[in-house]
């Protein structure tokens, strides 16, 4: 029996799927709201059709400086404290669980945060995303990160449905950008994609300008209105017009101009804001598709429901990314995206303050910010 290295007192033994993970991991844990550090906890075990991963990559979802400051609650996320979070990542599988049959110990593979209990009605029609049983462990149901315990550890458990193998020229650091490109390709799904025709992106964060990459992948030309560093992140990484509102007297009238006066075919929103609800709308041709990735607050903000209605356009709720993983995991392996240009920053997971931090605060352009739990990404 060959025994690798000791990572915080866990042990591999390299036998197969009879693999076992023993000892003590390092994970960051939301001890109360706005409190938070990185302790010594028993490494978890998978029960039947679940994983154990090592995790190699986490990358910070505009989500979780919420959920650890506890103003998500209401939601149930978490749903009790202390509490793991974390739902974007990348890692290596290395023991298994009895029954399961689509991974082996060594895959590399990307995860996403919901994982539905695959017999409700929605779950049969492929949106596991709206699982019926949402909450509900017993019934299989997992939103990992929100209310079941996720990736901001050196090891986690995970249904095998809920993970996709990585193509073996795309990197841990990558991957773990699958979910966020997974949600923004849900919203191009929803909303279609006019080749040749215009995409607006409002807010060029790391959704916004992916969802900027994909939509140049699928033919569209894209507009994205925002701000700041990030703005020209967007216009580096290939977005074929800018629009800084801050600059901009008006820009929906600016996106009516690069779009010879009749608007976007299709208009994202991934800036969690009114005033991007309302321009989005605006944004859009007669007959144009609204996709609202962001989640609003509790304050009561409204749609232009009149302009919905006069310019009969359809305006679409994103939730998640149900069988996207594939898809965008394929086209950072082709080129078409370049999720390598969005990570910024990384950082071990020692430094789990300092990444958030400079996330949270986007110091030094900060886009998108990856932990590292088990060290420096290891591609094999």
């Amino acid at each position: 029996m060959k025994v690798y290295p000791r990572i915080c007192g866990a042990v591999f033994n390299n036998e197969k799927e009879s693999d076992k993970v023993e000892g003590k991991m390092k994970a960051v844990q939301i001890l109360e709201p706005g409190k938070f550090e990185v302790i010594s906890i028993d490494i978890p075990k998978p029960r039947r059709g679940e994983v154990l991963v090592a995790v190699q990559s986490v990358a910070i979802c505009g989500s979780d400086p919420n959920i650890f400051s506890g103003k998500v609650r209401k939601n149930g996320w978490p749903p009790y404290y202390p509490f793991v979070a974390g739902h974007e990542f990348a890692a290596r599988v290395v023991e298994l669980g009895e029954a399961v049959t689509t991974l082996k110990v060594g895959d590399r593979v990307a995860g996403e945060a919901h994982c539905g209990c695959g017999t409700c009605e929605m779950c049969m029609q492929g949106f596991y995303n709206l699982c019926l049983n949402y909450g509900n462990s017993d019934a299989g149901h997992h939103h990992y990160g929100h209310n079941t315990p996720g990736c901001y550890a050196q090891y986690q458990v995970y249904d095998q449905k809920a993970l996709t193998l990585l193509p073996e020229n795309v990197s841990y650091d990558e991957g773990s950008l699958a979910d966020t490109g997974g949600t923004a390709y849900n919203a191009l799904k929803l909303t279609g994609v006019e080749p040749g025709g215009y995409t607006v992106i409002i807010g060029p964060g790391p959704m916004g300008i992916m969802t900027m990459m994909l939509a140049k992948a699928m033919g569209s030309r894209t507009i994205i209105v925002g701000r700041r560093e990030r703005l020209q992140v967007a216009k580096k990484l290939g977005a074929d017009f800018i629009v800084d509102y801050e600059k901009a007297d008006d820009p929906v009238a600016a996106v009516r101009e690069l779009t010879e006066g009749f608007g976007a075919h299709q208009v994202i929103e991934c800036a969690g804001n009114a005033t991007a609800y309302f321009e989005a709308v605006k944004m859009a041709r007669k007959r144009g598709h609204v996709a609202l990735i962001s989640i609003p607050g509790d304050d009561g903000q409204e749609i232009a429901v009149k302009s919905m209605i006069m310019n009969q356009i359809t305006v679409h709720g994103v939730r998640a990314n149900p069988n996207c993983s594939r898809t965008v995991l394929n086209l950072m392996s082709q080129g078409a995206v370049d999720a390598r240009g969005m990570i910024t920053h990384t950082f071990p997971i020692d430094m789990i303050h300092e990444a958030f931090d400079t996330f949270i605060n986007r110091k030094d352009g900060a886009v998108k910010v990856v932990i590292h739990p088990n060290g420096e990404e290891q591609e094999k």
